[in-house]
């Protein structure tokens, strides 16, 4: 650490000095940020800081709308076989919670990153990257973020003169598809996902998009088609058909769209020189992310904790539910989350019929509008304990976009960040 800490400039060192004295006082204080206010400060003072930071790691970006977090831990876990990584594995995915990451690394070969949609141009120009992982699009944070085909665009744009670095990419995806389609060497991974929502028109002639069986897609108008996949997932099988392997994945969290990630995940470090047969005995010692999954006690009740922000991710997330619990959904509106929930109306919550649902957050209300005309019988809380009060069975499922999902973390065991 003292040692990289001597290569970086008066300027960025001083930056990071302060910026360790803010966050002592935002801790103090018990302020609310005090988690990237190293990084806030640190990029005020020292524009450079990024880079500076990056520049002796070999640098995995990780970007998405869905499964970043997920993949990025995977990512770090699976490169420990080869060497010490720093990530920001808690989700501060912007470039101040990147810095704020990167500043605790000592002697870390790795810095594996995951990135905002909306970041990853600048990423790649501050640090360097050695590899690029693209894993879906699909729209989320509607008041602040653009359509998806805007990002793609952006993406394209970014990749196109990307040279020397590996571009992972899910081919199942058309829009993730056309984006890194430019880039000069991609590695190919058709991976699993039940949401195809934002992918009904052709990024390239807007013609109208056919959707298969197996993630298998094509163009009506341009023939614009989903290419030979390098790597493709079947079941728990990942197969690399050129080079006939074949691996079985086991992963301790729940739901198809973790072994998607997974895929994802063993499929980026292979092209680091990881086997598959060994990135996957890293795979199975995740059993939570960010808290996610993490089961918690509540009196005599087993809650467990699930992040939905988006249609796509609500997708996920109905076939991890477990039959025989109840369901807490909280849905807030804040900055984090986005303002707008009118994506709500996306969502079939249908699937929820027969079960015993509670409705808590900030925009309750609109959730209950929403669950009454998919016709699901719910009740409406003010906490997670009056939930937990009137449930009926032994188990209790909370959903919860990104700020009701991070006020419970904080509720009920802080240390869950970091299982």
């Amino acid at each position: 650490m003292a040692e990289r800490a001597r290569r970086l400039k008066i300027l960025t060192r001083s930056a990071l000095l302060i910026g360790r004295l803010v966050t002592f006082i935002y801790q103090k204080m018990a302020w609310t940020g005090a988690g990237t206010v190293l990084g806030r400060v640190a990029l005020k003072l020292a524009p450079n800081v990024l880079r500076e930071l990056s520049e002796p790691l070999e640098v995995i970006l990780i970007s998405g709308t869905n499964g970043k977090t997920t993949t990025t831990r995977f990512v770090t876990e699976i490169m420990t076989a080869v060497g010490d990584a720093v990530s920001n594995g808690s989700g501060a995915n912007m470039p101040a919670g990147i810095v704020s990451a990167l500043a605790t690394a000592s002697s870390a070969q790795f810095g594996v990153l995951e990135v905002d949609e909306r970041y990853l141009a600048r990423l790649c120009a501050d640090t360097k990257p050695r590899v690029v992982v693209l894993l879906n699009l699909s729209r989320d944070q509607l008041d602040r973020n653009p359509e998806p085909f805007l990002i793609a665009k952006q993406w394209r744009d970014t990749l196109m003169d990307l040279k020397g670095v590996i571009v992972v990419a899910n081919c199942n995806d058309p829009l993730v598809y056309w984006a890194a389609s430019a880039a000069p060497e991609v590695t190919w991974v058709a991976a699993e996902s039940v949401w195809s929502g934002d992918s009904y028109w052709c990024p390239s002639c807007e013609g109208n998009l056919r959707h298969a069986a197996r993630g298998m897609w094509c163009c009506g108008n341009c023939g614009l088609r989903r290419p030979e996949p390098d790597w493709c997932l079947g079941g728990d099988q990942l197969v690399a058909p050129l080079m006939r392997k074949n691996v079985t994945i086991d992963v301790a969290l729940p739901g198809r769209i973790n072994v998607s990630n997974a895929a994802m995940a063993m499929t980026t470090c292979a092209t680091l020189g990881v086997p598959p047969e060994v990135a996957v005995e890293y795979v199975k010692r995740v059993q939570s992310v960010a808290g996610r999954y993490q089961v918690v006690p509540i009196r005599d009740r087993e809650v467990r904790l699930l992040l939905a922000k988006n249609p796509a991710s609500w997708a996920e997330v109905f076939p991890v539910l477990d039959e025989s619990s109840s369901v807490l959904i909280i849905l807030n509106a804040r900055t984090l989350d986005g303002r707008d929930t009118s994506w709500i109306w996306d969502v079939d919550f249908r699937a929820l019929t027969g079960r015993r649902v509670f409705v808590a957050g900030d925009r309750r209300l609109d959730l209950a509008l929403r669950l009454d005309i998919a016709g699901v019988t719910f009740t409406i809380v003010s906490s997670l304990h009056e939930a937990s009060a009137l449930v009926p069975t032994t188990r209790l499922d909370i959903v919860a976009n990104y700020t009701g999902f991070l006020d419970l973390v904080k509720e009920l065991r802080p240390e869950v960040i970091h299982g």
